[in-house]
């Protein structure tokens, strides 16, 4: 595994998701999902939830999976956010109450397309590095 692949990767990947997360969480379904209140903490953490996921994206493929096409990359990310979000969503709605099916299913469409999408430049960023 080559260490600038992995770190472009997962950097540019971290940041697509972030992008879209915000447009999609913020622009798009803000009346849908509660909002949190707005601080540098949230946003910086934030930031680096979607940087560490890039960079888990960036690993997997670089390291396991071998993935170097954009196609590919978006096939495995969309699989990996079905999973992460459905693990992710049937924790929240054990722990909050404001959780409903339709705020499960609406995260996890919109999970699929964001790591789809972030799935798919990281892995044409390692066909373009390798």
């Amino acid at each position: 595994m080559k260490t600038k692949t992995f770190l472009v990767a997962g950097i540019v990947g971290g940041i697509v998701i972030w992008l879209l997360s915000w447009f999609s969480y913020s622009i798009l379904f803000s009346e849908f999902f509660p909002q949190p209140k707005e601080s540098t903490k949230t946003t910086i953490c934030v930031l680096l939830t979607c940087l560490t996921f890039g960079l888990f994206l960036s690993y997997l493929y670089n390291r396991w999976a071998q993935i170097s096409t954009a196609a590919t990359g978006a096939r495995a990310g969309a699989f990996i956010g079905l999973f992460l979000s459905i693990i992710y969503n049937f924790n929240k709605m054990v722990s909050q109450q404001e959780m409903t099916s339709e705020m499960f299913a609406t995260d996890l469409g919109i999970t699929i397309v964001l790591t789809s999408v972030a799935g798919a430049v990281v892995g044409a960023i390692n066909g373009k590095l390798i």
